[in-house]
């Protein structure tokens, strides 16, 4: 199994990238949309995609072409693997439908946004509906971050910090909030100041990103 491959990027085009390794191997990687628009930049340096290797059948079903697909973060490829749970959405249709970034697919799917989710390539509306029955409830934690997502198997304590971000989250949208606008004002404040560790401090702090102050 191929998790995971580093090396320089030699070409990017059409969705595949041509990734040279130690070694003198060269792989192809096929990459969604939005992963092609960020790499575009990195030709002739190193780059580090989280990979899913798969065997592709031929329309005629007689033989398997060996595949291997690239993310640029492991939780952009934990989100393909989940998007391709959903009845009538294979790797090659999660593939193409991936134009936008992680966050706003499953910031779409939170929100119930059939409209936007409709946009992506090969989605329809029936699709589009599948989608969010399937998914909903399950993708808070790629629209801004695992931060955001409780995980009510761990043993683990949630550090002060991570457990006021997720309370603040819950009480805007409570407030009525977008979701996925109230993470993206969260990430302004926590970018401002990291050492917030109290949920009302959090809502304080967003409402006066909210008011432009």
């Amino acid at each position: 199994m191929i998790s995971r491959i580093h090396g320089v990027l030699e070409t990017i085009e059409d969705g595949a990238a041509q990734i040279a390794v130690e070694g003198g191997l060269t792989y192809e990687v096929l990459v969604p949309a939005y992963a092609q628009a960020r790499l575009g930049g990195s030709l002739d340096q190193p780059v580090t995609l989280h990979t899913v290797y798969l065997l592709e059948g031929t329309s005629q079903g007689a033989s398997m072409s060996p595949r291997l697909l690239g993310f640029l973060t492991a939780e952009d490829k934990r989100f393909f693997e989940l998007f391709t749970t959903v009845k009538g959405i294979g790797p090659r249709k999660a593939m193409r439908a991936m134009t936008l970034e992680t966050g706003q697919i499953a910031g779409a799917i939170a929100e119930r946004d059939v409209k936007l989710l409709q946009s992506l390539p090969e989605i329809g509306k029936r699709t589009a509906e599948t989608i969010v029955a399937a998914l909903h409830g399950k993708v808070d934690p790629y629209i801004s971050g695992s931060v955001y997502a409780a995980d009510d198997t761990s043993t683990e304590p949630v550090a002060p910090g991570r457990a006021a971000v997720r309370e603040a989250l819950e009480v805007l949208v409570q407030l009525g909030e977008n979701r996925t606008q109230a993470v993206q004002w969260i990430d302004q404040v926590l970018t401002r100041q990291p050492e917030l560790d109290d949920a009302q401090q959090v809502i304080t702090e967003v409402f006066k990103v909210k008011s432009g102050v």
